[in-house]
């Protein structure tokens, strides 16, 4: 399990910070079609030791790459502060994502992004209605990984601009992610996947970051019993809030 110390944990948020608001370090440190990937053994850390309904995930920079830090939370909303943190960096995926959705009328959808973020291949076949429905519509979260790929950097330049007019920061320096994103993986799970996306928030009245899991299965367990009643419908995981803006548990 790839961990950080406590010296290093901090060291790597005190770096992202002094960084985040620097639009041509941004541009050297970020690709916006690289992706992140947690093993299960940091799954499994994590679970074990939160306590709240939601966790932390912390934005770093270690030995040159940006990284993110899994923090849990303790009962009355706080970081749980621990000897060591697994970390994930920021890297190229080694492989298709394939995303899956089983609608509740009967339309089972599949989705694969290349390894840089791009639509591929896309598909829909119909079966008898379940009763499950997905925790993310598909679409919706193609739609903002493909806009991170796309405008990503763009954001980073505007809130750059923003930050040297206003002195106010506005890029994200951890994010807030329901606790059901991890709980729900199941027992054949290999890997969680994780990418960026971009998505309008209209009572902020702005495009904010989000964080998107997507699950990969051992042996294909996602797959196994499409067309008929499925206890795992959907690989995508609830929307994370960015701090900041939104720094509220």
């Amino acid at each position: 399990m790839t961990t950080l110390n406590r010296e290093e944990f901090t060291s790597a948020i005190s770096e992202w910070k002094a960084i985040s608001e620097k639009y041509q370090e941004l541009k050297q440190l970020i690709s916006t079609s690289n992706i992140f990937e947690f093993g299960i053994e940091q799954i499994q850390w994590l679970i074990e030791r939160n306590k709240y309904n939601e966790f932390c995930v912390e934005v770093g920079v270690y030995k040159g790459a940006m990284i993110l830090i899994l923090c849990p939370i303790d009962e009355k909303g706080f970081k749980i502060e621990e000897d060591v943190y697994p970390f994930s960096s920021l890297a190229k995926c080694d492989g298709d994502i394939r995303l899956l959705e089983t609608k509740e009328y009967t339309i089972v959808k599949h989705a694969v992004l290349s390894n840089d973020l791009r639509k591929i291949d896309d598909s829909a076949d119909t079966y008898f209605p379940i009763a499950n429905v997905p925790l993310l519509e598909q679409d919706k979260v193609v739609a903002a990984i493909e806009s991170w790929r796309n405008d990503g950097m763009d954001w980073f330049y505007n809130e750059c601009e923003k930050y040297e007019q206003t002195k106010l920061r506005n890029i994200f320096e951890r994010f807030y992610v329901p606790n059901q994103d991890f709980n729900q993986t199941g027992k054949y799970l290999d890997k969680l996947i994780c990418s960026f996306g971009l998505k309008y928030s209209a009572i902020f009245q702005q495009t904010l970051v989000t964080l998107i899991f997507i699950s990969y299965y051992k042996g294909d367990k996602l797959g196994n019993g499409v067309g008929t009643s499925m206890e795992m419908i959907s690989n995508t995981y609830d929307w994370s809030r960015p701090c900041p803006p939104i720094c509220r548990l």
